[in-house]
């Protein structure tokens, strides 16, 4: 059985953090580097020091039902927004890193009255133990299944995740079709290559030009891969080191329009004050996993922009009954948070179509 999840910081955690960030050391810019600007992590510590109100973000935030469960052993958070039309399938958000359940909220927003919505936090994130095995996208996706089913009685379901997550949602689509009556999907499968597949000469393109932009953008994930514990140890211990590596990544991934700082704040502060940003990078040490399996159920493909050349082609090798495939006009890599209407649009047009299907 689940429990409720009740959390408020204590003022003095607060008083302590804003000592902390009185006292901070920052780094002269090295000419020509890439990472987050100096200028504007200066600008969103001044903000978290002296504007940022995380009472007001902490009473958003947990205006929502969240509660905890023992799933195959692991205490899972999950944040229940209910209240769909009777009838309706309801839908399971998976985020991704470095982001967590918040990001997912502007799109459960959009769906609110119309489904009920499901957000965990992944194991290892925020309230979320880590698996007490090899983080994997299948060992999620089983946890999610029992969530779902088990934990909260729903026979059938959707399901929708990016980056991580995306992978995850693959899987439980993938892998239990008796559970999961569709799929949504904005950060769609690399599937076809990873099994071996022969491309197209427009597939393989896009790998080109994706993969392209890999050595130097990748770094974070070499090194959280490589040193976790090292990284963790140095983002534990510094309000402005952590602020840095979880900042650099949301402002580079999002869209033209940029994320508010508030936005950005408030997930650096669900990192520190659970000290969960070291389980956080078990996706990237942990390693392993299959390629994201084949998918018979329904699905809806909208391509973030970040993949704006990402071909149907591909989509149609991993989702063999696409049932729809745009590219998202606007935002990047957050969609759930920066689209949350376009994303809103494609569950609700999938959802009758997934539930008419068996």
């Amino acid at each position: 059985m689940s429990e409720p999840l009740r959390f408020r910081v204590p003022d003095d955690e607060l008083d302590r953090l804003h000592r902390r960030l009185v006292d901070v050391i920052l780094p002269a810019p090295t000419p020509g580097a890439t990472g987050i600007p100096m200028p504007t992590l200066r600008r969103l510590l001044e903000r978290w020091r002296d504007g940022f109100d995380w009472r007001a973000a902490e009473a958003r935030l947990f205006a929502h039902e969240h509660r905890v469960a023992e799933v195959e052993g692991t205490r899972i958070h999950y944040v229940h927004v209910r209240g769909g039309a009777p009838g309706r399938l309801p839908i399971l958000l998976t985020h991704g890193w470095p982001y967590t359940f918040a990001e997912m909220l502007p799109l459960a927003e959009a769906l609110r009255g119309e489904l009920d919505v499901v957000i965990p936090s992944l194991p290892g994130f925020l309230w979320s133990d880590p698996l007490p095995e090899p983080f994997t996208e299948q060992a999620v996706a089983r946890r999610w299944r029992a969530l779902m089913v088990d934990e909260l009685g729903y026979e059938r379901f959707l399901t929708y995740g990016e980056d991580v997550g995306a992978g995850i949602s693959d899987w439980l689509a993938g892998g239990h079709a008796d559970a999961v009556a569709g799929v949504v999907a904005t950060h769609a499968s690399f599937g076809a290559r990873d099994r071996g597949e022969h491309l197209d000469a427009a597939e393989i393109d896009f790998f080109a030009r994706f993969d392209a932009e890999g050595p130097l953008a990748g770094g974070y994930a070499h090194q959280q891969g490589s040193r976790p514990d090292t990284t963790a140890a140095a983002l534990l211990d510094s309000p402005a080191g952590l602020l840095a590596w979880v900042g650099e990544k949301l402002l580079e991934w999002a869209g033209d329009d940029g994320l508010p700082d508030d936005t950005v704040l408030t997930t650096v502060m669900l990192f520190w004050l659970t000290r969960s940003i070291g389980t956080s990078f078990r996706p990237y040490s942990d390693g392993g996993g299959a390629p994201h399996p084949l998918v018979e159920v329904p699905a809806a493909v909208r391509v973030q922009r970040r993949e704006r050349d990402y071909p149907r082609s591909l989509a149609e090798r991993s989702y063999r009954d696409l049932r729809s495939f745009a590219v998202l006009e606007r935002g990047g890599h957050f969609p759930a948070l920066e689209t949350p209407a376009e994303v809103a649009a494609a569950v609700l047009e999938l959802e009758p179509q997934a539930r008419a299907a068996r």
